[in-house]
């Protein structure tokens, strides 16, 4: 065991078995940069980057480390009873607080920007419930490979000055995902599971009740064994269903065609599509408008 009551990870020669050198030593920058924190607070999805950051903190400083995740109807009520689950079994303290970032006229109007006025608000509450009680650091999970993608949540994280030790140590998805399946963390293959907005098409006003009707369209389609999917709103109340294409033919099944209609419509969608290109992460990036790009430009 180690000192935070973790099981220690097998090593050989202060190596451990199933990690590479190169990040073997990563890992351990990692750990002595998070000890140098003294304490830190977690921005927590419960996906692979939080969760191994989540770990890690855990491991370097113990009680000192909290895991918190932001509320809103933009995370899935699923997403939530997860993040519990996942910061139950790393063992760290998990709190959640409320954000209201759908408040935010700037954040409604659903331009390519979206993204920073969501992480802005969780920053500034997190930092805010930081500075009550002491804590030294906030962090995201964001990793290497997030600084060439189209990120503007980076830009509100360094504004606040929020740390990102997993980039900051130069590590990078596939590295990341093998430290996970290292430490056994269930989602260590977990797809990727942005937030519910993500699947409001750019331009398209972000409300309660559309982020509603994708989360029960989703909901359903996962209960049916879909497991890599989106249902993606467009104007006019139409939903865009992606799923990989090998199993785009199960979705066409006569009873199950019916049935995900019949949902949907209930649901308050007024039309029902199958993306033939199959599931595509950010496929909604190709409709970005220019407006949007402008103002990125500029930030």
């Amino acid at each position: 065991m180690n000192a935070c009551g973790q099981p220690a990870s097998p090593e050989a020669g202060g190596v451990d078995l199933d990690l590479s050198q190169q990040l073997h030593e990563k890992k351990e920058r990692l750990l002595q940069l998070l000890r140098g924190f003294g304490s830190c607070a977690v921005a927590f999805s419960g996906g692979l980057d939080s969760a191994v950051l989540a770990r890690v903190a855990f491991e370097a400083l113990g009680d000192r480390a909290v895991a918190v995740t932001g509320i809103s109807p933009s995370l899935a009520a699923g997403e939530l009873d997860e993040c519990r689950r996942l910061a139950a079994e790393i063992g760290i303290r998990h709190v959640t607080i409320e954000t209201e970032e759908l408040n935010n006229p700037l954040y409604q109007r659903n331009l390519a920007d979206r993204c920073y006025f969501c992480k802005t608000e969780l920053f500034t509450k997190m930092g805010d419930w930081a500075e009550r009680l002491g804590v030294a650091v906030v962090a995201d999970g964001s990793n290497r490979d997030d600084r060439g993608d189209h990120r503007p949540g980076l830009a509100a994280a360094r504004e606040r000055g929020v740390r990102s030790p997993l980039s900051e140590c130069e590590l990078g998805k596939d590295e990341i995902r093998q430290l996970a399946r290292h430490w056994g963390l269930p989602i260590w293959n977990k797809p990727a599971s942005p937030c519910l907005s993500s699947r409001i098409a750019y331009g398209e006003q972000v409300t309660p009740e559309r982020l509603a009707m994708v989360e029960r369209a989703e909901r359903f389609l996962r209960a049916r064994g879909f497991r890599l999917l989106r249902v993606r709103y467009h104007k006019g109340d139409l939903a865009r269903i992606e799923v990989p294409v090998a199993e785009l033919p199960r979705l066409l099944e006569p009873s199950l065609r019916e049935a995900i209609i019949r949902e949907l419509m209930e649901a308050g969608f007024k039309f029902v599509t199958l993306d033939l290109m199959g599931f595509r992460s950010g496929s909604l990036n190709q409709l970005v408008p220019v407006e949007s790009l402008q103002i990125l430009e500029r930030r």
